[in-house]
């Protein structure tokens, strides 16, 4: 038996297959049948920062949103799907299942939903995933602008909660690897998750109307992590989770070498259900055998990017040797 072991934001998880945070993380039991299946951490399907703000608000019928629109949506969700049932499947989670079990919160904005975060850790979340869902769409606003919004709010979270935080990042950024190193150098993140997902519009030509993409990944989805992980996992003194299109055990080796602490799977448990944890196991335990590895530590990070490599230099020249050579 080969050591799969890993430690991710200073947990102890028994592999690095971490299923993230969606609908097959939002009850008890679906949380069970996941460390049944030897899932080495779960992350909760996320509270919105709106519902946090629609149930301090007290009084639904009070409640307004920076879009009027969307009011009604937020009232009707919040009432099926309170925060309290919420850090109530936090502390049943943690008497279930004895893998770490990580609370997710998506938001937008550094604003008073924050003060939320304490009941967390009370309910017995082991980490907290904050999903930054900064999607840099509105001309009037300058990057910088965008991301103070991250320092904002590890700044507060980290004056809040004990336990770990890592950042689930967008990677809309002009400068993603300084953003990232500097809010490293805070030394209030344990962790960065690369990458969060949108939603993705698509067009019916025939309705003409708006409707959503599919909203699995597919295995393509998985290079641009895998890129940034590599290029910073040995640079910036942080964990990294991998996120979005890993769908079989050679993607988690791929993320694992680039420098990976964890990887998060969610379509592919959605498409083949939670006995396929076992199978994503077992391939990179067979790999790792081929390989002569023993855990993970062997082989981790072996193809990253080293500290005083030149990665710009690097990048420019592999572009340049696969499509120059294509006529």
């Amino acid at each position: 038996m080969k050591d799969l072991s890993t430690e991710y934001l200073g947990l102890q998880l028994n592999n690095p297959l971490i299923v993230g945070s969606s609908g097959l993380t939002d009850s008890t039991d679906k949380i069970k049948t996941l460390a049944d299946h030897n899932a080495g951490a779960v992350v909760l399907k996320s509270l919105f920062e709106e519902q946090i703000l629609a149930e301090l608000a007290q009084n639904l019928t009070d409640y307004t949103a920076d879009y009027p629109d969307a009011v009604d949506y937020i009232r009707g969700y919040t009432r099926d799907n309170s925060v309290t049932d919420y850090l109530g499947r936090i502390t049943a989670a943690k008497k279930a299942v004895t893998i770490p079990v990580i609370a997710s919160i998506n938001c937008v904005t550094g604003k008073e939903w924050m003060a939320f975060a304490k009941s967390v850790e009370s309910a017995g979340a082991d980490a907290l995933e904050i999903n930054i869902s900064l999607l840099p769409s509105d001309p009037r606003k300058g990057c910088a602008e965008y991301e103070k919004i991250y320092f904002d709010v590890i700044a507060q979270i980290a004056s809040l909660i004990s336990i770990p935080v890592s950042l689930k990042m967008s990677m809309y950024s002009s400068a993603l690897a300084n953003l990232i190193a500097r809010l490293s150098w805070t030394g209030k993140v344990a962790g960065f998750v690369l990458f969060n997902r949108y939603f993705r519009p698509d067009f019916d030509i025939v309705k003409m109307t708006v409707r959503p993409a599919p909203i699995f990944s597919t295995p393509d989805d998985m290079y641009t992590g895998l890129r940034w992980i590599a290029l910073l996992s040995g640079m910036v003194k942080c964990d990294f989770a991998a996120s979005t299109g890993v769908h079989d055990s050679e993607g988690i080796i791929k993320q694992l070498l680039a420098g990976a602490k964890a990887v998060q799977v969610v379509s592919a448990i959605y498409k083949n259900g939670p006995a396929f944890i076992a199978s994503l196991l077992k391939g990179l335990e067979e790999w790792m055998e081929s390989q002569s590895f023993d855990r993970i530590s062997d082989f981790r990070g072996k193809l990253s990017v080293a500290p005083d490599d030149d990665a710009a230099a690097l990048q420019r020249i592999q572009f340049m040797k696969y499509f120059g050579g294509i006529s």
